[in-house]
């Protein structure tokens, strides 16, 4: 069994940030993906999935947040996120064939980042995670800038606060101070939200590739507010 790149936990949250930011990638490495010929993407989605995780830990469930009631399995939601992003995501590299869920990797023309001008297709079987939420942005003291740009991590959460969802990530991860929370901005289709932000701020070149973690970016609080402000009107 492989080691997971983040920490477990049967949330609607930990299962859209890894089967966006770890499966995706990892698909793209798979022997179907660099043929370069068509094939059927849930057969190696479930192949990779089988790799870091128990079927205990698949069979776990978690509440529907806005669903009373209902509940989501683990297995099943990876499944759905990570053909959800395949599908739709600008980040995906993929192209989806329109058929029997068949797909075939982007060539390097083809995989540009681009702007995420709208995100609109109803999300049927996992809505709430689509429902309001939280979009945040942080980073340390020790590289935090008055005027210049610096790293700023922005991610989102669907707590009720997000001190909670932020210093539960950087406990334990090799981090030597505390984080500052430099700004958040509830939202409705809040992983809407955020994936349209990280796409503008990729397209502007403010991606950090080699960051050690995901979604951090060479900004400023005022730039995101902006993109979120234009977004939300």
């Amino acid at each position: 069994m492989k080691t997971l790149p983040i920490e477990f936990e049967p949330t609607a949250s930990f299962c859209y940030k890894f089967a966006r930011y770890h499966m995706l990638p990892e698909l793209a490495l798979e022997p179907e993906a660099t043929s370069g010929e068509p094939f059927k993407l849930n057969l190696v989605i479930n192949r990779v999935i089988a790799r870091y995780f128990s079927e205990q830990e698949l069979n776990l469930s978690y509440p529907a947040r806005d669903a009373e009631g209902k509940m989501h399995q683990v297995g099943s939601a990876l499944r759905f996120f990570a053909s959800h992003r395949a599908k739709i995501g600008p980040e995906s590299p993929f192209v989806w064939l329109g058929q029997s869920g068949m797909y075939r990797l982007k060539s390097d023309v083809e995989f540009t980042q681009e702007a995420v001008a709208d995100e609109d297709e109803a999300i049927e079987e996992q809505v709430d995670i689509e429902h309001r939420g939280w979009l945040y942005a942080f980073s340390f003291p020790a590289i935090k800038k008055t005027v210049d740009p610096f790293p700023i991590k922005i991610g989102f959460t669907g707590a009720a606060d997000v001190e909670t969802r932020v210093f539960g990530q950087c406990k334990g991860s090799g981090f030597f101070e505390k984080p500052e929370i430099l700004g958040r901005w509830q939202v409705t289709r809040v992983t809407q939200i955020e994936s349209a932000v990280h796409a503008v701020l990729k397209a502007r070149g403010r991606w950090i590739e080699d960051a050690p973690g995901c979604e951090w970016f060479t900004t400023t609080v005022s730039e995101v507010q902006s993109i979120v402000e234009f977004i939300e009107t």
